[in-house]
C-alpha cells in the first residue's frame, strides 16, 4: 500500500504490517482513503477527530443550504430609472439577508431579437450589486426570458447574527430610578431648588426698622 503520514507527507510504499506498526507507535489509526487506487492509499490519522470534523462541516453545509432562499426579481428591458432603483434595493435587501437573487428579464414582442440588451442590463445590475453578492450563474436566455443568479457574499448564519446584534443595539437603555413606583419623581422633587429670582426676600427685624425711623426723625425735626 501507499502510506501517507498524519501531516500529509508521503511515507512511500510499505507493507500492511509495517503500516500497522507505525500507526500503533504513533497512537493513530490506519485509514484507507483511496481503495480504488493501485496500490491502495492509506493514511495515518486520528479517525475519531477526522469523523467529528467531517460531521461538523456537513452539518454547517446543510444548515446554510436549508436556510438559503432563492428570491426572484423581474425586470423589463425598457425599465425606467425609478423602477430600476426599486428593484435594485429589493435585491440588496435579499443579499444582505444571506439569500440568493434570481434576476429575470422578460422580453416582449420584437425585444426577443435583442438579447444583447438584456445581457447588458443584467451586467449592469450585477455590477451595482457587487458589494453585496457575486454572479453565481451567468445570464442565460430561455425563450422569452433571460435569467441570472446572484449569490450573497455573506452566509445566512452570518447575516442572522448581524441582524440580531443590530436589534440588540437599537433597544433603548432603561435609566436607573425609572419604572420603580415613584422613586424617580421623588428623587427629582428632593433635588429641586427654587430659582433665586422667585425666592422670598429676608425680612428685617422689627427693632432695626424702628431704629431707622428714629434716626430719620432726628435728622429732619418737624417744624413747631
Amino acid at each position: 500500500m501507499r502510506l501517507v503520514g498524519p501531516n500529509g507527507e508521503q511515507v512511500g510504499i510499505v507493507r500492511v504490517e509495517d503500516a500497522l506498526r507505525l500507526a500503533q507507535e504513533a497512537d493513530l489509526d490506519l485509514v484507507e482513503v483511496a481503495p480504488q487506487a493501485k496500490p491502495p492509499v492509506c493514511k495515518l490519522m486520528d479517525f475519531g477527530k477526522f469523523k467529528y470534523e467531517a460531521d461538523m462541516k456537513a452539518r454547517e453545509a446543510r444548515k446554510n443550504q436549508a436556510n438559503t432562499v432563492l428570491k426572484t426579481i423581474r425586470l423589463r428591458l425598457k425599465i425606467d430609472p425609478h423602477d430600476y432603483a426599486t428593484k435594485k434595493a429589493q435585491a440588496e435587501k435579499f443579499l444582505q439577508a444571506g439569500d440568493k437573487v434570481k434576476v429575470m428579464i422578460m422580453f416582449r414582442g420584437r425585444e426577443q431579437s435583442r438579447p444583447e440588451m438584456g445581457y447588458r442590463l443584467l451586467q449592469r445590475i450585477a455590477g451595482d450589486l457587487g458589494e453585496f453578492g457575486y454572479v453565481e450563474s451567468s445570464p442565460l436566455q430561455d425563450g422569452r426570458n433571460m435569467t441570472m443568479v446572484i449569490g450573497p457574499n455573506k452566509k445566512k448564519a452570518e447575516a442572522k447574527a448581524e441582524a440580531r446584534a443590530k436589534s440588540k443595539g437599537s433597544q433603548p437603555r432603561r435609566e436607573r430610578g425609572h419604572g420603580h413606583g415613584h422613586e424617580g419623581d421623588a428623587g427629582a422633587e428632593a433635588e429641586y431648588h427654587e430659582p433665586a429670582e422667585h425666592a422670598e426676600q429676608p425680612q428685617q427685624p422689627e427693632h432695626a426698622e424702628n431704629t431707622a425711623q428714629t434716626e430719620a426723625a432726628q435728622e429732619h425735626p418737624q417744624a413747631g
